[in-house]
């Protein structure tokens, strides 16, 4: 038998920081964020769509977006746990075909200094919706805005960005697009 990696009742930004590394490789010199931990955690990964999901449960979003990849991990989770529905955010991809309407934007640099293209099917998001966009971490804020363009484009609602991590250093970003979290970078 299986046992938790960790206690289910516990505090989960704790559980959080105890499960997550920083790693190096040999040819990059920095350190990057090893979040694996979290996912394999039985005790952790059902409390992380409740906990999101709270951090805007006032503002009653209608629809979660999520960005691929691990936002299109994390999006479903809240987006089952508000009782919405979960609409998927690509990056570097295009329509199919002619035919299939897509609303597309490029982001401002991310935390790799690259702009990527993000789009999402036009259908998937009402002018009506109240949008909430989650992910694991902001850095730049760069994809959410991106994001936070399609919602615009489809005249719907921003409600903000729900994020496991915050590594945000320009509060003005932070505050642009609402941006709340369960733990800050400096926490772990």
């Amino acid at each position: 038998m299986n046992r938790p990696l960790l206690r289910a009742d516990g505090d989960l930004r704790a559980d959080l920081r105890s499960t997550f590394g920083w790693l190096t490789t040999r040819d990059i010199e920095e350190q990057y964020a090893d979040v694996t931990g979290w996912w394999r955690s039985p005790a952790i990964l059902p409390r992380l769509g409740p906990a999101l999901a709270e951090l805007f449960a006032d503002d009653e979003p209608t629809v979660v977006l999520g960005l691929a990849s691990r936002g299109c991990l994390l999006g479903p989770l809240v987006a089952v746990h508000l009782g919405v529905g979960f609409v998927e955010v690509r990056k570097d991809r295009y329509p199919a075909t002619d035919a299939d309407a897509w609303l597309q934007t490029r982001t401002p640099p991310d935390y790799h200094d690259q702009q990527l293209d993000l789009g999402l099917r036009r259908k998937l998001l009402r002018s009506t919706d109240r949008v909430l966009l989650v992910d694991d971490w902001v850095a730049t804020g760069g994809q959410a805005l991106g994001a936070r363009s399609l919602v615009e484009r489809a005249d719907a609602s921003w409600v903000g960005l729900a994020v496991l991590v915050d590594a945000l250093t320009e509060p003005a970003t932070r505050r642009d697009l609402r941006v709340r979290s369960l733990v800050n970078v400096r926490e772990l």
